[in-house]
């Protein structure tokens, strides 16, 4: 028997609870709810979305879907598409289809491989070390931050000293990347669209300055490498800069926005699940897999956007060439047909991830998130030692990119 599709009224209100309060608190039941209209859905806006793990797995996976590029928005009626900050985000390494995607992923991965991450570890586990203690440090005398504390200053930190940028900038650049982050979302009002217009272009002219500093300045640097790269291509200097000045763009925001998150949603699983606080103090080795699980639990990136290929059938439900299929991906990871009692917090459960997405657009900075987790959780567990904690989580309305904007906690009392 067919599964009935949910009204549109029905998938549009559940869409306005998720971007509420007690929606971004816990968004499962909703996720739920919509995962009983089938695997995909039609959505009121126009495409579908699609919410079992198989298909979301599938379509991922396969490299004739494309993505949301520059010339798709620029063919979109609506603004929300065609605005500064959408422009720019389409002219993105994740937002490009082959063979360009080829290309560029090609000339910037050998900076993500294991020597460069080897080489970034024990800083990275230093400055971890550093933000934790002083967070606990704050928690013990009363009330302390742990979004502003820890999870925003890391990855800023990480990538700002990776790129070689003036830690004087990090500040401005932490707040202009979580304002521009409203351009990737489902429903951006008009002034937040206008905000992240402007925060792109403050953004835009930071990295021009960046690329072009390099070019007359080449240094050791990622960015000085990609020049030195794209130049080696025979391409003219002007097409080499615009190439480089996409990309470290892109990895700005790429590791400031998701990777802020996995810091702060691993962390507050784990005070709303103080027994896995615990065995990480009598068992370091459960770091890797409590990170595993905080991805499948609460991914940074609840929705990956797809195009469709040619005209095919999803669940059921038919989709044009050229339309928008929206991967619920906080849908998918509570799944039961793929993760058993998919509501329990598990670190010991083996997880299959979309997190980071699959094939050809599988995450480039996953390693390198995962690393910072894993150093958090390392400090964590050799310093924690609270016999109890009292949090409270501020969340920013979102469907597609989570963000909590603060996580208040305070020690109760210490062993």
């Amino acid at each position: 028997m067919a599964t009935p599709q949910l009204e549109r009224r029905t998938v549009t209100r559940l869409f306005s609870r998720l971007r509420k309060a007690e929606g971004q608190a816990d968004p499962l039941p909703l996720y739920a709810d919509l995962r009983t209209g089938g695997d995909a859905i039609p959505a009121p806006w126009g495409g579908v979305l699609v919410t079992s793990f198989r298909l979301c797995s599938q379509i991922l996976a396969d490299s004739s879907w494309g993505v949301p590029t520059a010339d798709w928005r620029a063919g979109r009626p609506n603004q929300r598409w065609r605005s500064d900050s959408s422009t720019d985000m389409g002219r993105m390494l994740p937002m490009l289809d082959p063979p360009r995607h080829t290309a560029v992923r090609r000339s910037v991965a050998p900076m993500f491989n294991r020597s460069t991450l080897q080489g970034m570890t024990a800083s990275i586990e230093r400055t971890a070390t550093e933000l934790v203690d002083a967070f606990l440090d704050a928690a013990h005398r009363g009330t302390a931050d742990y979004v502003s504390m820890v999870s925003d200053e890391l990855p800023i930190r990480t990538v700002g000293a990776w790129l070689e940028l003036d830690p004087g900038d990090f500040g401005r650049l932490r707040e202009l990347t979580h304002i521009q982050s409203s351009t990737q979302e489902l429903f951006p009002t008009p002034s937040q669209l206008a905000d992240a217009d402007t925060a792109t272009r403050e953004l835009r002219d930071y990295f021009w300055r960046l690329v072009l500093d390099r070019r007359e300045n080449p240094g050791a640097d990622p960015v000085s490498h990609w020049l030195a790269t794209w130049d080696r291509t025979g391409g003219d200097p002007d097409a080499s800069n615009a190439t480089v000045h996409a990309l470290a763009f892109f990895v700005l925001l790429a590791s400031m926005e998701t990777t802020t998150h996995l810091l702060s949603s691993v962390m507050r699983l784990l005070l709303e699940h103080p027994e896995h606080f615990e065995l990480l103090r009598a068992h370091p080795d459960a770091i890797p897999g409590t990170v595993e699980e905080a991805l499948r639990f609460d991914p940074p990136i609840h929705m990956i956007s797809r195009i469709a290929p040619g005209d095919v059938e999803l669940g059921g439900v038919p989709v044009r060439q050229g339309e928008m299929v929206q991967l619920m991906i906080g849908a998918a990871h509570h799944d039961e047909t793929e993760h058993p009692d998919p509501e329990r917090f598990d670190p010991a459960r083996k997880t299959n991830l979309l997190s980071f997405g699959r094939g050809i657009h599988h995450c480039l900075g996953a390693s390198l998130a995962r690393l910072e987790a894993r150093a958090v959780l390392s400090a964590l567990a050799g310093r924690v030692r609270a016999t109890g904690f009292q949090h409270s989580a501020v969340w920013a309305p979102r469907v597609v990119l989570r963000r909590m904007t603060s996580l208040r906690v305070t020690a109760t009392h210490t062993s």
